[in-house]
């Protein structure tokens, strides 16, 4: 038996070497694909070099030349202004909304200028320099959508609630998950802006949000008559435990005893008049509150911030030219010097 130890070990150094030969190989692939990457990057951009020193004058002009025809365009165009107001909708008004902002954007693109000369009360000519309408949600802190997503989490199931987390609750949320909107409008004149303000209201009357308002009002009504019912129970109480009480205090305590003997005293009323005055707070304090959220919400929208008197000038990056037309010509040149080294190499090439 000691004959075969020889041999095993042997066996144990070869395949051992074996091992670390195939790991060491593979880190070497590993460390040459890594550099082969690097060493393309470098090579990409080292041609990307030579290719704009090759070509710097005409780079330069066709940049320059971009440049001048944006900044004519932005001269020549005529200055567009803006101006947003932020609304609270209530009883789901923002669906409706949503929904006329979409019908005045389509009526501007038709040229019916009639429809929305009811709608605003404003002349045709002031109609015709509105450029479009906006809407988007207004500004929300993190707190808010925090709050909104722990509302939201109680409201479904727990097993739902495990699987969703607090950024795929805010990546889902959409255009009417928000309470605050923030409404904007562009026109090439810059003080229409504040005329447009009243014409907003018709904007969210509807029958749905009229229905949901009636319902609320019914609501509150009936839960304000019970409220009022209890009131007056409560104080049929609190005159029986004063009557009792002042009874017993007009009688005095009765005591009977015999010498040698413990007295006898009659024992007084228990009465819950604390209770009955914590009940009757907390009774009027939800009538409080149902009074309060009558007069918040007795219309279908508030105004946070209105149209400002005097718009701004608009200055979007999409009417940029003289910064989107420099760029988009770089990319059209590297385009183009990508396509002609890509044809030559086919040409050359022989297989």
């Amino acid at each position: 038996m000691s004959e075969n130890l020889p041999d095993n070990n042997t066996t144990e150094e070869v395949d051992l070497g074996i091992l670390f030969n195939a790991i060491g190989n593979f880190f070497n692939k590993i460390f040459d694909f890594i550099g082969a990457v690097f060493k393309a990057i470098f090579s990409s951009i080292i041609f990307l070099i030579k290719a704009v020193i090759e070509n710097f004058k005409v780079i330069s002009i066709v940049i320059l030349l971009a440049l001048l025809v944006g900044l004519g365009l932005e001269k020549t165009r005529a200055v567009v202004y803006y101006s947003e107001m932020l609304v609270r909708p209530y009883f789901n008004s923002k669906y409706q909304l949503v929904s006329n902002i979409d019908y005045y954007n389509s009526l501007l693109d038709s040229e019916n200028y009639g429809n929305l000369i009811s709608i605003f009360e404003i002349s045709e000519e002031d109609l015709k320099t509105i450029k479009k309408f906006e809407i988007g949600t207004g500004p929300e802190t993190e707190n808010q959508l925090i709050q909104e997503y722990d509302e939201y989490a109680k409201s479904i199931d727990s097993t739902r609630a495990l699987d969703l987390t607090f950024e795929d609750f805010v990546e889902n949320r959409d255009l009417y998950s928000s309470d605050v909107y923030n409404i904007r409008v562009e026109s090439s004149k810059r003080d229409i802006f504040k005329k447009l303000s009243s014409g907003f209201n018709t904007t969210f009357n509807n029958e749905y949000s009229e229905k949901l308002m009636r319902v609320r009002d019914s609501t509150i009504s009936i839960r304000k008559a019970t409220y009022l019912k209890d009131l007056n129970k409560i104080d049929s109480l609190q005159t029986v435990y004063i009557r009792i009480l002042t009874q017993e205090s007009l009688n005095g305590a009765v005591t009977i005893g015999i010498e040698g003997l413990l007295p006898l005293t009659r024992e007084k009323s228990k009465t819950n008049e604390y209770e009955l005055f914590n009940r009757e707070m907390a009774i009027r304090d939800s009538i409080r509150g149902l009074d309060q959220l009558k007069i918040e919400e007795s219309v279908y929208y508030d105004v946070i911030t209105d149209f400002s008197e005097i718009g701004l000038k608009s200055n979007k990056l999409g009417k940029r030219y003289s910064l989107i037309f420099p760029i988009l010509s770089i990319f059209v040149m590297l385009l183009l010097y990508i396509a002609i080294k890509v044809i030559k190499f086919a040409r050359e090439y022989e297989g």
